[in-house]
């Protein structure tokens, strides 16, 4: 008897031309450490009384689907999830591609992913996947990864595969060793950790429906938060707290002039923190900041990936 294991598992996606209808083509092999997408249903306890001390039967409560994707942040495949979270990018140049995404957009693309375990063999199809929150931490080592939250409309499972044969990305992952951190243009030292998140805030429409699933998910307001942990040898992120003024924060990783990504966060705030001596150890403070729509700039945050693919 076949068991499933996470290291056969699949995970293969596709951008909606409707919402909650898969594609029948044009899927994409995405590369995953984690999945935890999928759509649970709970039972209603009876609360009916005078039937004796045995409970009645349970019913059936509304379908949720939702759930994480862990994936590596690399020049290609990260792409679609950037995609994902804030709309089609604008691309530019010939051979080496430049896609900029711009946060702010009304409207998010919705995603079919089709989660495999072949061996059972068991095809979980999630239609109407919507981004819900990008995050990830930029740190000295390990590996570089993000978490992609998802919500989706529902789940169709089959036995064979509704993807047929996905496209395959040619995967040049990012290293922590590759990424850098910059104020207003300017390299910002004594680093250890940075935290990234960007939410959309979804709205689950939470319509009546037969079956159980929601008609959709809104963006609200967009928000772009993290948290920096430095060492404590300068006041410069101190007086700008101080003060109330914002500055800009770069996020990026380069692994040449044509295949990098960069995350701009333009007007950037900060809380005024607790500075500590915990010990004879180096004193850190952590700060975590906030981004805002910035006028110059026409929106509140900008990301520029370099490869060379053609169009997402």
């Amino acid at each position: 008897m076949a068991r499933a294991q996470g290291a056969r598992s699949q995970l293969a996606a596709a951008f909606e031309t409707t919402y909650g209808t898969a594609p029948a083509s044009g899927y994409f092999r995405m590369p995953f450490a984690s999945a935890s997408l999928g759509a649970e249903q709970p039972l209603l306890t009876s609360e009916l009384l005078g039937y004796g001390r045995d409970p009645l039967a349970p019913i059936k409560d509304a379908v949720t689907a939702d759930g994480d994707v862990v994936v590596p942040i690399d020049a290609e495949a990260f792409g679609f999830w950037l995609k994902a979270a804030f709309g089609a990018p604008v691309t530019t140049g010939t051979t080496n591609k430049t896609h900029t995404f711009k946060s702010g957009g009304w409207t998010l693309p919705s995603m079919a992913i089709e989660v495999a375990m072949p061996e059972i063999p068991r095809f979980a199809m999630y239609t109407g996947c919507v981004l819900d929150q990008l995050s990830w931490q930029m740190q000295r080592s390990g590996l570089l990864t993000a978490t992609a939250k998802l919500i989706a409309q529902g789940e169709n499972v089959a036995t064979t595969t509704a993807a047929g044969t996905p496209t395959t990305w040619t995967l040049q992952r990012f290293g922590h060793f590759n990424g850098s951190i910059k104020r207003g243009g300017t390299a910002l030292g004594n680093i250890v950790t940075a935290d990234i998140q960007y939410a959309n805030n979804l709205d689950r429409i939470e319509t009546i429906r037969a079956d159980g699933r929601i008609d959709g998910a809104d963006p609200s307001n967009a928000a772009l938060t993290g948290r920096i942990d430095v060492r404590f040898a300068d006041t410069t992120l101190m007086d700008q707290a101080l003060n109330g003024t914002a500055a800009s924060l770069e996020f990026a990783y380069s692994i040449s002039a044509n295949v990098s990504l960069s995350i701009t966060a333009h007007e950037v705030y900060l809380p005024r923190p607790r500075i500590e001596v915990q010990g004879p150890q180096g004193i850190q403070a952590s700060f975590d900041w906030q981004a805002a729509f910035n006028a110059t700039a026409g929106q509140m945050c900008t990301v520029v990936l370099k490869n060379q693919i053609a169009s997402y």
